[in-house]
């Protein structure tokens, strides 16, 4: 006889639960006793809890879970209901974890079992196996559960959705104390305005709660008769919840009584031994995690007090500009950082904004940033150059780090830095940079585009060290995001996937002129991070670290679209430019990387390759044959299906590129022939100070342009 004859003839159904996909296996007669059709069947989880009694699922996710730790059967009996909540019949279930791929499933049976006759106690009692190991069961999620909770307001939250194994309290209460005075700090099973006439009661009050916290001992009240004889003066209060059973416990923790909780149960309770020590174990936890998340909070408190008083609001009124900032500090210790971020008015009526990390998550980091940050406003305010004042804060930190650190024996410091000095009227930004991570654009058509950026090393490494400066102008419409570079690498990010991260947020989040639009963007990125959406987009790393995060927003008001065909908005460009310089030949890579980020939604992707190819040809050739720079220009204009992108790289020299036939095994001289192949239109154009050599792809084929112009044709 198959085993699946057997179990249908002894009325026994056999199910499996694939935990790792959350999907449940049942046969015919499982399902049947879940109250579905009698057929093989695969669920979801959520479809199967739908069937058992709330309260018996969250006992036997109890249950299992201790199973799975102690690797032995898992045993328990359970309300099968319908869909109004009604019990339709009470099933055993007997299953047995099993680990796979480092996941757990379940195979397990269901048996229907007699229910019990309604007035015995097993009619209030929701799972009847083992009770003892129901309980142990009960304490291990509930301890970890609250060990895990960070605040007051999730310890009650999670006080509040405790499943005791046997008996459920109807209504819960936690109760503080402020010097001689009780009140309710939370409640679960009330309404609103339930616990006002609990909110100020005197700890001299004849009422359960204020004598437990008075006497350190618990008070058990089994009956409506018991509480009204013992207190009859705070009795009304009680009696209109309409309660049959209370329960009030101390909350001790290192031998101090900080309070009290109720338990209050609509089923008569006896309160056995059992009860009794379930209850007292659960008060015991719950005073330690509340110690413990008050404890918590005061530091985040102090934390968050020092943290502002260094960190400045940012100027809201610069003309033609709108600014937005962010710090979240995600450090260890008191949560402290070394990160910050400025804007300081320049006497030239030109804005400085700074963006810094200072290494560390302490206190000393903090000190460090404060200190660093006022003399950085002092060299600014001095009307030095960009590089000039990075240069001096770098002195300033190296001096610090010579008499005040290595003198104590603590380990040096450094610090990055992003200083950028912003012209409101042209938009046009002079960036200097220590070691820190690149400036982002948001195009005014969402495009995101890294812009690189000269740099120097970290502020404090060396003494005396050189910032190059790097020009960039903000077109109107565009949002310029700097950032530490916790907002890039946390959740287990590296420099690449982190940014791909803010690449999704900043182009998706909706454009718009108000300051309120910035303040969203502003949000947007710091919860892809550390919001709920971070934990569905975690990095390759297995390090998870998390860092503390500073972000400031720039944006140059004004789209400036202007009017198109038809009378419809035109298109806004999407520019991108770059400087190579004779001393920097990596940077050719930059340039394709940034043809590559112009190109992202480019529809023929053999065509970006292709864009990508010639670029690197184009900024090479400058390179090789000449001894000036190579500046690269790359426009997209258009709507899109039918846009062109022209790309010029400009170089100093006046001599024209000749076309060549080189040999098979010849290592150069096939630029030309490339554009030729490869672009839609180039071609060569001499100006004053050198030339320009360009080419054109057009998103549609057949919109190339004619012939060329003689003007353009290269020299043969």
């Amino acid at each position: 006889m198959r085993t699946e004859d057997l179990l249908a003839a002894i009325a026994t159904g056999l199910w499996r639960w694939d935990h790792a996909s959350d999907r449940v296996t049942l046969d015919a007669e499982a399902a049947r006793l879940l109250g579905l059709p009698a057929e093989p069947v695969e669920l979801t989880q959520a479809a199967v809890r739908s069937r058992f009694h709330p309260v018996d699922f969250a006992e036997i996710n109890g249950i299992i879970q201790l199973a799975v730790a102690e690797k032995t059967l898992a045993e328990a009996r359970l309300r099968i209901v319908d869909e109004h909540g009604r019990v339709q019949r009470i099933v055993r279930s007997r299953s047995r974890p099993r680990i796979v791929d480092g996941d757990f499933e379940l195979v397990g049976t269901l048996q229907e079992v007699p229910e019990p006759q309604p007035g015995t106690s097993a009619a209030h009692t929701p799972i009847t196996g083992d009770w003892r190991r129901s309980r142990e069961a009960f304490l291990l999620d509930a301890g970890r559960a609250l060990a895990e909770a960070r605040s007051t307001a999730e310890v009650l939250r999670v006080a509040a959705g405790l499943s005791m194994p046997g008996f459920m309290p109807d209504g819960l209460a936690v109760f503080g104390i402020e010097g001689d005075r009780l009140s309710v700090i939370g409640h679960h099973g009330h309404h609103s305005g339930d616990e006002r006439p609990f909110a100020d009661m005197a700890l001299a009050t004849d009422y359960p709660a204020a004598e437990v916290v008075r006497t350190g001992r618990a008070l058990y009240l089994p009956t409506p008769e018991e509480y009204r004889r013992r207190y009859p003066a705070t009795w009304p209060l009680a009696a209109r919840f309409r309660r049959t059973s209370w329960a009030f416990l101390p909350l001790v923790n290192a031998g101090r009584t900080i309070g009290a909780w109720m338990a209050a149960f609509a089923q008569p309770v006896a309160f056995t031994p059992d009860e009794r020590s379930v209850l007292t174990t659960v008060a015991r936890m719950l005073a330690q995690a509340l110690a413990r998340a008050g404890m918590q909070e005061e530091q985040q408190e102090l934390a968050l007090g020092l943290q502002r008083s260094m960190m400045p609001t940012v100027q809201p009124d610069i003309p033609g500009m709108t600014v937005a900032a962010r710090y979240v500090p995600t450090g260890g210790g008191l949560e402290v950082g070394g990160d910050w971020y400025d804007m300081i008015p320049l006497p030239s009526g030109r804005i400085a904004l700074v963006i810094g990390d200072v290494q560390g998550h302490d206190v000393r980091a903090a000190g460090l940033m404060g200190q660093l940050r006022i003399a950085l406003r002092a060299y600014a305010s001095e009307g030095h150059h960009p590089d000039a004042v990075l240069s001096r804060a770098s002195r300033f930190l190296a001096g610090i780090n010579e008499t005040e650190l290595r003198g104590h024996g603590e380990d040096q410091r450094f610090a990055t830095c992003l200083y950028i000095e912003v012209d409101p009227a042209t938009g046009l930004l002079d960036i200097a940079r220590a070691g820190h991570p690149d400036p982002a654009i948001r195009m005014s058509d969402g495009t995101m585009l890294v812009r690189p950026t000269a740099g120097g090393l970290p502020l404090g490494i060396v003494p005396d060290t050189d910032y190059p400066t790097t020009r960039l102008v903000l077109e109107p419409g565009e949002t310029m995001m700097v950032c530490t570079d916790g907002l890039i690498e946390t959740g287990g990010h590296d420099l690449e996937t982190g940014w791909a991260r803010l690449r999704d947020v900043l182009e998706s989040c909706e454009a718009g002129e108000d300051g309120e639009s910035l303040e969203r963007l502003a949000d947007a990125l710091v919860q892809a991070v550390h919001g709920p959406p971070s934990h569905h987009t975690t990095g390759p790393l297995v390090d998870r670290r998390e860092d503390d995060i500073a972000v400031l927003l720039l944006r140059r008001d004004g789209a400036g679209c202007g009017v198109g065909t038809g009378g419809l908005p035109a298109q806004p460009v999407r520019r991108t430019v770059l400087s190579v310089a004779q001393a920097e030949p990596e940077r050719i890579a930059e340039a394709r990387r940034q043809v590559r980020d112009v190109l992202h939604d480019w529809a023929d992707p053999d065509q970006v390759d292709s864009a990508v190819l010639m670029v690197s040809e184009m900024v090479t050739n400058v390179l090789l044959h000449t001894d000036g720079d190579a500046l690269l220009v790359a426009e997209i204009t258009g709507e899109r299906g039918a846009r062109r992108i022209r790309v010029d790289v400009a170089d100093s020299s006046d001599e024209l590129p000749h076309r060549r036939c080189p040999g098979e095994l010849a290592s150069s001289g096939r630029g030309l022939m490339l554009l030729e192949l490869l672009a839609g239109a180039w071609g060569v154009d001499p100006r004053g100070d050198g030339k320009s050599t360009w080419f054109e792809l057009y998103e549609e084929a057949g919109e190339a342009a004619g012939p060329l112009s003689s003007e353009s044709e290269p020299a043969a």
